[in-house]
């Protein structure tokens, strides 16, 4: 079996993606998680017919790296053998921990099954652009704020959902608060207006008299409530809550990327210690949940996890680092980006306090960048890097840092933040303060 190559499209079993180091394939289960068994069993296809490195994405997504088009089928076939239902077509997105979260405003999970079923009776995946996508938001410990969506459902207070449309939840445009029976209604709706524009349009095309053929009424003046921003956190690393009873164990993939060897020996300490369920989680992270309100041995799996190298401490600075596959995994990486970021974590304990983030992009492509980095580091093909300030939505050069400088370089400027920082003052506060070539002179490690 060979499976169809496409670029610009979000990639899946049935449609690989190229990438610097063969075709990548990404998969989502369609409901709950993956068995300890079952993520054993992808490990073990992923270092089988691919390059043997799994990685989670921004948005909670398992991707399997290095495949070719014959091994894609192979692949294909031991997803079926291992009993694993992937999501194809429009990705309609909810919290990896709907239905479980103590915190949550409504549990989202009734709904996304009658938008997936809608989905699917409209027809509409072939007549969409590959990337158009749903979020519905039930609030809680690990909401969506920040990830783009082209239709964004989230729960209110008042038991209605706000539907947004074209980004984030600072920036897409709320057009409408219904209640939960007329909400899927008015997502196909939406999509089906999408789709009327063609192959590429997005959730962000839709004019104002697009919204008014649909029956939607923009609000003149003041309306109800808009939907606040969740004050959870952008990573699924810690111990939490569930409901009725019972405590999950969420850690993360250091940049997002493991081996497959790690990942198949955390699955196997997660089945020894009571683990029944481990849900993919958007900020690159695994959540491990007990079965029913049995206990999970947390302390035991967190032990394991971090002789793995896993990110199992919220205050990790490899956090707030996001990098591409660079050099090896990928042909077309100009550095080693992940090396790099493990030294500059190491050299930055203050620094990296989760104010900003650092991309760290092994080509001028800037694949895996997210959204609303601060700064990138760009690997040049000489072998060199250019750091980039992208704060204020720009892109102004600030320095050239060789790679395997970068952690001498960022340690100067750690150690200038705690000596100087203001009491109480967050790493992007005192960045935003400096002069851009004085912080050019501190990474070159100028003479003060």
């Amino acid at each position: 079996m060979n499976a169809p190559v496409r670029r610009g499209a979000c990639p899946s079993l049935s449609t690989p993606m190229a990438t610097g180091d063969g075709l990548l394939v990404r998969l989502s289960p369609l409901e709950g998680g993956l068995t300890p068994a079952q993520l054993a069993g992808l490990s073990a296809a992923a270092k089988r017919y691919g390059n043997g490195m799994m990685e989670v994405s921004a948005r909670g997504s398992l991707q399997i790296r290095g495949l070719d088009s014959a091994s894609v089928g192979d692949l294909t076939q031991a997803v079926d053998r291992l009993g694993i239902a992937v999501r194809e077509g429009v990705p309609v997105e909810t919290g990896p921990l709907a239905g479980r979260d103590p915190d949550e405003v409504a549990d989202p999970r009734d709904l996304v099954a009658k938008i997936r079923h809608r989905i699917v009776e409209g027809k509409l995946s072939g007549r969409l652009a590959p990337k158009v996508s749903v979020i519905v938001d039930g609030g809680g410990r690990l909401p969506l704020d920040g990830i783009i969506a082209d239709i964004r459902l989230a729960a209110m207070a008042t038991g209605r959902w706000q539907i947004a449309i074209g980004g984030t939840t600072t920036t897409a445009r709320p057009v409408a608060t219904v209640d939960e029976a007329r909400a899927a209604q008015l997502v196909l709706a939406l999509l089906e207006a999408i789709a009327m524009k063609g192959r590429t349009a997005r959730g962000r095309d839709l004019a104002a008299a697009d919204l008014v053929a649909l029956g939607i009424c923009l609000p003149r003046g003041p309306s109800e409530p808009q939907h606040v921003p969740m004050t959870g956190v952008s990573h699924p690393v810690g111990i939490l809550a569930l409901k009725p009873t019972g405590f999950a164990l969420g850690i993360a993939l250091p940049f997002g990327q493991i081996r497959a060897d790690d990942m198949s020996a955390m699955a196997d300490s997660a089945g020894k210690v009571g683990a029944k369920e481990i849900r993919l989680a958007p900020g690159r992270g695994l959540l491990f949940l007990p079965a029913g309100e049995s206990v999970l041995a947390v302390d035991d799996l967190r032990e394991a996890a971090n002789r793995l190298d896993f990110v199992t401490d919220k205050d990790d600075p490899r956090l707030a680092i996001v990098a591409c596959a660079g050099q090896p995994a990928c042909a077309a990486g100009n550095v080693a980006t992940r090396t790099v970021g493990a030294g500059v974590a190491k050299a930055t304990p203050h620094l990296l306090d989760g104010s900003f983030r650092l991309h760290l992009s092994g080509c001028e492509k800037r694949c895996a960048a997210p959204t609303g980095a601060a700064w990138v580091l760009v690997g040049g093909r000489d072998g060199s890097c250019a750091l980039f300030d992208e704060s204020d939505g720009a892109s102004t050069a600030i320095a050239d840092v060789a790679p395997d400088e970068a952690a001498a370089a960022f340690a100067r400027l750690d150690a200038a933040f705690a000596r100087h920082g203001k009491t109480g003052e967050r790493a992007a506060a005192f960045l935003a303060r400096q002069d851009r070539a004085e912080i050019a002179s501190l990474l070159r490690g100028d003479p003060q």
